[in-house]
C-alpha cells in the first residue's frame, strides 16, 4: 500500500504539472503576443512570500506558542522518538490554544519546521492516541508535502487569477471584427477555457492534498507501536468531539477556515461525518460505527472538494494497514 500511495501522489504530481503545461500553451496560442510572465512572476512570487512566512501568520490566527519543555516534558519525549524513528530533526514542539481537537504540521526555511496539538487534543485523546497523531504530522514533514502542496496551489491560482483578469479584460479591448480578422480567440472564450483549466487543476491539487492524508497515516502506522488502531481510534475522537464544539459554537469555523488543509482532519466536515453516531459513547462502538456507514454520492461528490478524505475512507484504509503491517 506504501508503494501504491507513493505512485498515487507522484501520478497526480505529473498530471497537474501536464495539465498547467497544456493550459500555458492553450493561453499562448490563443493569445498571440500576450505575455504571460508578469502574471506568473506576480502569482508565484505571492505563493512563495506566502510559504516563508506563513508560520507567523498560522501562529498568529491560531493563538500558537512553543510547548513548555518541564510541563509539557512527555509532549517532547514522544515528539523526539518519532522524529528519530522517522529520521528527521525534531520539529519545534507548539501549542494552538484553539478548543476544537486537532494537529497540524507547517513550517519554511525561514522558521524551521514545527509540529502543533491543539488544547483541545490534549484534553480529549490519550497519550498514545496524541502519539498517532503526532506521527502522522510528523509524516508530512518527513514526505515534505507541506512545501509540495505549497507550490501546487500556486498553479490553479495562476489560471484562475488569469481568467479573472481576462474576463475582465475583454470589456476594455476592441473584441470582436478587430481580433476575429486576426484569426485570434474572443477573449471571453479564453476567459473561460482557462477558468475551466484552473478548476480542474484545483480538483487534482484537492485530491494530491487527500492521498497525502492517506501517505501520512501510514507513516504513523510505521512509527509508532499499533499506530493504525491508534489512530482510528483518535480520528473518530477528533471528528466527534470537534461536531460537539462547532454544534455549540458554530462561528469557531471561520476562524479555523484558512489553514484547515493543515488539519489532520477537516473540522468543516466533522458534523456531517459523525451524525450518525449520537447514540453512541464508547470509543470503539464509534470507530466501527463510522467504518460500517454507507457513502452516499453525496458524500463522494462533496469529497471532491475537501483538503481531507472522507472519515470512513481513512478509517477503512487504516484497516488494510494493520492487517499489512501485522497490527
Amino acid at each position: 500500500m506504501y508503494i501504491k500511495l507513493f505512485l498515487g501522489m507522484v501520478g497526480t504530481a505529473l498530471a497537474i504539472l501536464l495539465v498547467t503545461a497544456l493550459g500555458i500553451g492553450f493561453i499562448l496560442y490563443a493569445l498571440g503576443a500576450f505575455s504571460f510572465t508578469a502574471l506568473l512572476i506576480y502569482t508565484v512570487g505571492i505563493g512563495v512570500l506566502q510559504w516563508l512566512f506563513a508560520p507567523a501568520v498560522i501562529e498568529l490566527v491560531y493563538s500558537v506558542r512553543e510547548a513548555d519543555p518541564t510541563r509539557y516534558s512527555w509532549l517532547h519525549e514522544i515528539v523526539e522518538d518519532l522524529s528519530r524513528k522517522s529520521g528527521i530533526r525534531k520539529p519545534k514542539v507548539m501549542i494552538a490554544d484553539i478548543p476544537v481537537p486537532n494537529a497540524f504540521a507547517y513550517g519554511s526555511p525561514l522558521y524551521g519546521n514545527r509540529v502543533a496539538v491543539t488544547r483541545g487534543l490534549l484534553n480529549v485523546l490519550s497519550r498514545d492516541e496524541i502519539a498517532a497523531v503526532l506521527g502522522h504530522e510528523i509524516g508530512h514533514l518527513k514526505h515534505r508535502d507541506v512545501q509540495v502542496m505549497t507550490f501546487a496551489t500556486i498553479l490553479p491560482a495562476i489560471f484562475l487569477l488569469l481568467a479573472r483578469y481576462l474576463f475582465w479584460w475583454s470589456f476594455w479591448v476592441p473584441v470582436a471584427e478587430e481580433r476575429e480578422e486576426r484569426g485570434a480567440t474572443p477573449l471571453i472564450l479564453v476567459a473561460v477555457i482557462v477558468g475551466v483549466i484552473g478548476f480542474l487543476l484545483n480538483l487534482l491539487v484537492l485530491g494530491l492534498s487527500r492521498l497525502r492524508e492517506y501517505y501520512a497515516d501510514y507513516h504513523s502506522a510505521l512509527v509508532v507501536r499499533g499506530g493504525a488502531r491508534k489512530l482510528q481510534l483518535a480520528l473518530a475522537k477528533i471528528v466527534t468531539s470537534t461536531a460537539r464544539v462547532v454544534s455549540h459554537r458554530p462561528e469557531i469555523l471561520s476562524h479555523l477556515s484558512p489553514f484547515r488543509a493543515l488539519f489532520i482532519t477537516d473540522p468543516n466536515r466533522a458534523v456531517e461525518e459523525s451524525e450518525a453516531l449520537a447514540e453512541y459513547s464508547r470509543e470503539w462502538f464509534i470507530v466501527e460505527r463510522l467504518k460500517r456507514r454507507r457513502l452516499t454520492l453525496m458524500d463522494q461528490l462533496m469529497e471532491l472538494f475537501s483538503t481531507h478524505p472522507h472519515i470512513v475512507k481513512r478509517l477503512r484504509a487504516l484497516d488494510e494497514i494493520a492487517k499489512e503491517l501485522g497490527q
